[in-house]
């Protein structure tokens, strides 16, 4: 199947709307906005960039009049495609809505909930906040640089505090299409703003409400449960996972079925008091045994427990090496500038046939070999001793109480840990968060002999001992390269693999995920499905709830492309996957 064409009516209409510079038709322009972060990608009619939050509702009604699909897009950091078109068998024409231009964060309550619009990010959260001694739901630690809050909250995105589940919220505004084919808005964001779409997103938008128009219903604005599930140590379910019933409620888990113009959500203090330890062990066992002890023993829940195995320490200090150096140097807010920068390099040099892909990654990482060692000896000291390497943050009463448990501990089991100084602290996190972009960097500066990359995101039961994956040799004899890292005390884990040249990638992850089925492991865990894995029910149901005509982001965890779900019929071509119908 090939996607239709429109004729021009629908891109004057969309120039018209948000101007002729912000109406991307143009392949090389598009192809940014087309192509997943990590995976993925498609055609589109038309990338549009909006202003503001009333030429998105205007967008969305030309959209609807004419037929066509619409693939809402924040940040574009997602690793499993799912904010790209994929493939060419859509039965309309794409239109991407790029919200990145809109990034308004409203602080509400004193600064103990806010409200963000869709092109706003943690980072730029994070930086709001400090002033009020608050932080937002996910801080640095996660595995996408420069992730935004909508996006978050579709996806269900899991974050590394383990105190605050995954990003959930109850209090949204957002705009559906009805089974009858017809744009709604609908105002649950607990704001009175008006009455009328344009009234209620410019009175949004400008802040032109006032504090008595600020509701407090008895609606959830974060996962405020969790800390009461992670608790749970034998339970033989995952304490979080995309598919969870629990969390799917409107734009909550929504993946891009609907299209989300603001989501309120609850802040937290920042710690008065915080240390964080660098524990080293060879033993899986003992990680899970402190882990264990921590989450039912202590009286004060660890913050975070970042994981890391040594291969993944490696590749990271090599191929996240420019990624930590531009954001311990210039800041987290640089990051948005830089991947705006990337994108204009690479569409540049797309243009030269001399010039190879991705050039910008190329040259990012030869600049960054020049560089001195990044990382703090002590670290590397560990590195060298230890196969599993565990960064646990705790704060408050919490500090005293880990320091006396780890001193005890280690007096009769094996491994090691330090207290970090604050700069380790600073430094060790950072390493751990640039995980997620370096095994693509290593694919491609390192993979001309090489297979496919293959990502797992998955989620152990809370009464899994033997967390620490071990390979039948079947298996093992067709991978190069695996690099494990994840929040270990939620038991979410992020496994990456490299596969040999000639071997089938999917093949291989099918049989991983079988074993996976045996455990009572869930996947994905907080990446949500995208369109790199099938949709469990508790999803297909909510996305059909919530999108009745598959308006939005059709194709979604292997569901249908086609308006109103349907399936393709035999007759069809659907080698291009998505349909449904495999």
């Amino acid at each position: 199947m090939t996607i239709p064409s429109f004729s021009s009516d629908l891109a004057n209409e969309l120039q018209a709307i948000v101007g002729a510079q912000h109406t991307l038709t143009d392949e090389d322009k598009k192809q940014p906005f087309c192509k997943g972060f990590r995976l993925g990608g498609g055609e589109a009619y038309a990338v549009v960039r909006p202003s503001s939050l009333v030429e998105i509702w205007k967008v969305l009604q030309a959209c609807v009049k004419a037929d066509a699909i619409v693939i809402m897009q924040a940040a574009n950091t997602g690793l499993t495609g799912g904010s790209t078109p994929n493939g060419d068998d859509y039965d309309r024409p794409i239109v991407v809505v790029s919200t990145m231009r809109i990034d308004d964060i409203h602080i509400i309550n004193e600064g103990k909930q806010i409200v963000g619009l869709p092109g706003s990010t943690l980072f730029g959260l994070e930086e709001r906040l400090k002033p009020f001694g608050r932080e937002p739901h996910s801080v640095i630690g996660s595995s996408c640089i420069g992730a935004s809050i909508v996006g978050g909250i579709c996806n269900n995105s899991g974050g590394a505090l383990v105190q605050r589940g995954p990003a959930y919220t109850e209090l949204t505004l957002y705009a559906e299409v009805t089974p009858e084919g017809e744009l709604r808005l609908v105002n649950h964001l607990g704001i009175d703003l008006g009455e009328t779409p344009e009234e209620i997103l410019s009175n949004l938008q400008n802040k032109t409400y006032q504090e008595a128009d600020i509701q407090f219903p008895e609606k959830r604005a974060s996962d405020n449960e969790y800390h009461e599930r992670i608790r749970d140590v034998d339970a033989e379910t995952p304490s979080r996972f995309n598919a969870d019933p629990r969390r799917l409620h409107e734009s909550s888990g929504c993946a891009g079925k609907l299209a989300v113009f603001a989501v309120r959500m609850d802040t937290f203090p920042i710690p008065e008091k915080h240390q964080v330890f660098y524990i080293g062990t060879n033993d899986p066992a003992v990680m899970e045994q402190i882990r264990r002890d921590m989450l039912s023993k202590f009286d004060n829940l660890p913050v975070s427990g970042e994981y890391m195995h040594k291969t993944c320490y490696d590749i990271s200090k090599k191929y996240g090496k420019d990624s930590y150096l531009v954001i311990d140097k210039m800041g987290t807010k640089y990051m948005p500038k830089m991947f705006a920068m990337k994108r204009t390099v690479d569409r540049i040099a797309s243009k030269f046939s001399f010039l190879p892909n991705k050039f910008s990654d190329r040259a990012m990482q030869f600049i960054a070999d020049f560089f001195p060692n990044h990382l703090p000896q002590r670290m590397e000291e560990f590195r060298e001793r230890f196969e599993h390497h565990w960064i646990v943050e705790t704060a408050n009463a919490g500090v005293d109480e880990a320091q006396a448990y780890l001193d005890e501990f280690f007096k009769d089991n094996e491994g090691d840990y330090f207290a970090c100084t604050e700069r380790e602290a600073d430094q060790a996190i950072l390493h751990r968060f640039v995980a997620g972009g370096a095994i693509g960097r290593y694919h491609l500066m390192d993979g001309k002999d090489l297979g496919s990359i293959m990502t797992i995101d998955v989620a152990f039961p809370r009464n899994e001992r033997e967390w620490f994956e071990t390979l039948p040799k079947e298996l093992e004899d067709q991978i190069a390269v695996k690099m494990y890292y994840g929040h270990f005390f939620c038991h979410v884990m992020h496994q990456n693999y490299i596969m040999k040249k000639g071997v089938d990638a999917k093949a291989v992850k099918n049989k991983i995920l079988e074993s996976f089925d045996a455990r009572g492991a869930e996947y994905p865990a907080e990446h949500n499905v995208g369109h790199e894995y099938i949709a469990k029910q508790a999803l297909r149901d909510h996305y059909q709830k919530v999108d009745p005509t598959n308006a939005f982001n059709p194709g979604i965890g292997g569901t249908s492309k086609l308006k109103h779900w349907k399936e393709l019929s035999k007759d069809d071509d659907c080698s291009g996957g998505g349909c449904g119908c495999h």
